[in-house]
């Protein structure tokens, strides 16, 4: 309930109990030390890794599932680059993490030493009596922490997924105008919840949830490195040598940690990889649709010449109004127009495409946010508008939005007079320079003609104004275009159940266009067209 305030609000309000955590475990690890057995910190030495390696044979090797968890939430550091500093990562993993657990581990060591039969209780069996029930709370406390990295690393990969064209639309919040990567996700949240919930019940111990995340953990430790030696060959250009000795010291532990999760399979271990393949599935359905669908728009879209054949159609009317036309495409006017005019042949009196997008900065200022074009011909009327928003910016005041997109329309059509006019200008200026003869009569005859071509400039302009204003009185109509898909006859089987089933499950379940682009219901009016892909 409490991701909605955003990942530094969160973060401020939990660091002081992460402190408060980390100092607890650390003092409680260096009090059993001591108290126990201070010989122990000899485990620091690798020889006994040998040793135990030598001595239990098959049952070490199982054993590394379990040793694992001792690390895992490291990855979680990695997720969450993009909220936080690396300078700061770095300072705290070395001055704070990593000293309080090598204390902790060391001290829970020191405690089995004298009480060997209490491994399944070691964490609270050691804690000293007075510290019970405070460490009982912080402890709670945290772990509710440390679902926190998870989360907020679940919204930004969701978010890149979504700018990539890989993940269905879902609703992004961002709460902070500093950092980008800091992001609320409604849906997601609530389906993480219920997901926890249901595992929960479904596993019932934390065996088989700590083997579902060791396999999860130990997958994204040597996918990492996996790409990483990618990025090494083909951006860093890195020596081969290089390349080989990482492989061979990070790439054999973690594959030796790996081949150990994976024993425990059935065990629980299957549970990340099936949502990954659930999630798999959703992405590659919605980015393989989005893209066929992208590529149809543009093999069909109107072309200029296409549009004035349309204007020229008879049957055509025109309605008083003006209808902003709601498309992501930024060159050319999607096919659905055209299949919009076919079957209701009228236009209104001015009509703006409207194609809304988010750049990757906090906020675009109100002046440079709207980009105009004219499409010609002239007297349709017609304007392309591309709406520019920064990812803190808000578009829901509907009414403002409709009031400062007409009034830059009106300031573009002042400013293209004003540059016809001051080519005019410049254009008597340019002929005295030429060194042109300097006959008196000739001159008053252009600077006449010229004054009345400005002088008609500027009527026209104002007349484009007035039709505008008069469109506007007779009111605003936001037009929709809804696209329905559909496999073209002939298509694969594949492509059948891609297209018309998978795909348009996740549609009709997901938010609509008029929530993305949100639009007054009363004024809204949505065109519908099925794409045969």
């Amino acid at each position: 309930m409490v991701q909605r305030f955003g990942t530094d609000k969160v973060g401020y309000s939990f660091a002081p109990i992460i402190c408060i955590w980390f100092s607890l475990i650390g003092g409680i690890g260096i009090y059993n030390l001591f108290k126990y057995d201070p010989a122990v910190v000899k485990a620091l030495n690798p020889k006994y890794i040998v040793d135990y390696f030598r001595r239990n044979k098959k049952d070490a090797w199982i054993s590394l599932g379990g040793v694992v968890l001792a690390t895992t939430g490291t990855e979680a550091l990695f997720a969450d680059v993009g909220h936080f500093t690396v300078r700061s990562i770095q300072i705290s993993m070395c001055f704070v993490t990593y000293p309080a657990l090598i204390a902790a581990y060391v001290g829970q060591a020191a405690f089995l030493r004298k009480h060997s039969g209490l491994v399944s209780e070691t964490f609270f069996k050691s804690i000293p009596d007075p510290l019970f029930w405070p460490m009982f709370v912080v402890s709670v406390m945290a772990s509710i922490i440390a679902s926190q990295a998870m989360i907020s690393g679940t919204f930004s990969i969701i978010q890149q997924s979504l700018a990539l064209g890989c993940f269905p639309r879902v609703k992004i919040v961002h709460t902070s105008a500093k950092y980008e990567g800091q992001v609320y996700i409604p849906e997601v949240n609530y389906l993480l919840m219920v997901a926890c919930v249901c595992v929960t019940l479904g596993f019932k111990t934390t065996t088989k949830i700590g083997n579902a995340y060791g396999i999860a953990v130990v997958f994204v430790m040597t996918l990492t490195s996996a790409f990483l030696v990618l990025i090494m060959l083909m951006i860093w250009k890195t020596n081969i040598f290089y390349v080989i000795v990482f492989v061979l010291t990070i790439g054999s532990v973690e594959l030796l940690y790996l081949s150990s999760v994976l024993y425990k399979f059935d065990q629980g271990g299957y549970l990340p990889l099936a949502f990954a393949g659930v999630l798999m599935a959703i992405m590659y359905t919605w980015n393989n649709v989005y893209r066929r669908k992208y590529y149809y728009e543009l093999d069909h879209k109107i072309s200029p010449d296409k549009l004035k054949e349309v204007s020229a159609d008879i049957k055509l009317s025109r309605l008083p109004g003006l209808a902003m036309f709601y498309s992501e495409l930024v060159h050319g006017i999607p096919p659905i127009f055209k299949h919009y005019v076919e079957n209701v042949p009228a236009l209104h009196s001015v009509l703006v495409f409207v194609s809304i997008k988010t750049l990757p900065i906090s906020k675009v200022p109100a002046e440079e946010r709207f980009l105009f074009r004219r499409v010609d011909p002239k007297e349709l009327n017609v304007f392309r508008c591309v709406a520019r928003y920064g990812y803190t910016d808000g578009r829901n005041e509907q009414e403002p939005f409709e009031r400062l997109l007409v009034e830059k329309l009106k300031e573009f059509i002042r400013n293209e007079c004003s540059f016809s006019q001051a080519f005019l200008t410049n254009g008597d200026v340019t002929e005295k320079e030429l060194g042109e003869p300097d006959d008196g009569q000739i001159d008053e005859d252009t600077k006449m003609d010229r004054t009345a071509d400005r002088e008609k400039e500027q009527e026209e302009a104002e007349r484009e104004i007035e039709i505008i204003d008069k469109a506007c009185r007779a009111g605003v109509v936001h037009l929709i275009g809804e696209n329905e898909v559909r496999a073209s006859k002939g298509a694969s089987l594949g492509d059948r159940i891609i297209i018309n089933y998978a795909y348009n499950f996740l549609k009709k379940n997901l938010r609509q266009s008029e929530k993305v682009f949100d639009i007054p219901h009363k004024r809204m009016l949505k065109v519908g067209m099925t794409y045969e892909l």
